[in-house]
């Protein structure tokens, strides 16, 4: 059984409008999600294998902080540019590639991607994938070499606004 988990990048500031897109910053509210999103996690005793994460100021910012709540060591969190704004199949290709031993992932990206992605899944349609939300599916396969959206069973679905479990 392998498990992957969506982690949607912490909501962004627009303080600043001379800043793009990739690198605004974490927000207040996504400084003080992302962590508590990362407690949940902890509490449910899934702890990622390995994090890969968008290359995005936001998104890397989402990891780390959640890394620092897994006790997970944040040198080990691999960035992959190609995640930045990534199609479902770009982050589907991206879970394919994940190496042997490796039981959890969790990848950190963003919308719309992610909510395309999410819903490829099935088991009931997902509107937005909220920022800081988490989605755990399940696939009954060991090799990520043979993930197939389709072959994946939704095991939770989390986000900032919903009461813990």
């Amino acid at each position: 059984m392998l498990s992957l988990i969506l982690l949607r990048h912490g909501k962004s500031g627009w303080d600043d409008p001379r800043l793009d897109d990739f690198h605004r910053p974490l927000a207040p509210r996504g400084l003080r999600d992302v962590p508590e999103m990362g407690r949940r996690l902890s509490r449910r005793a899934r702890r990622p294998d390995l994090i890969v994460s968008s290359t995005a100021t936001r998104a890397i910012s989402t990891a780390r902080a959640v890394a620092r709540e897994l006790g997970y060591r944040e040198d080990r969190i691999l960035e992959e540019a190609r995640l930045y704004h990534a199609s479902p199949e770009m982050m589907m290709d991206c879970a394919r590639r994940a190496p042997d031993g490796v039981r959890t992932l969790m990848i950190v990206g963003h919308n719309p991607g992610m909510t395309e992605l999410a819903n490829m899944f099935g088991g009931g349609r997902i509107d937005n994938m909220p920022t800081s939300g988490m989605l755990c599916v399940e696939f009954d396969t060991d090799s990520w070499g043979r993930v197939q959206p389709g072959d994946a069973r939704i095991a939770w679905f989390d986000y900032p606004k919903k009461q813990p479990d």
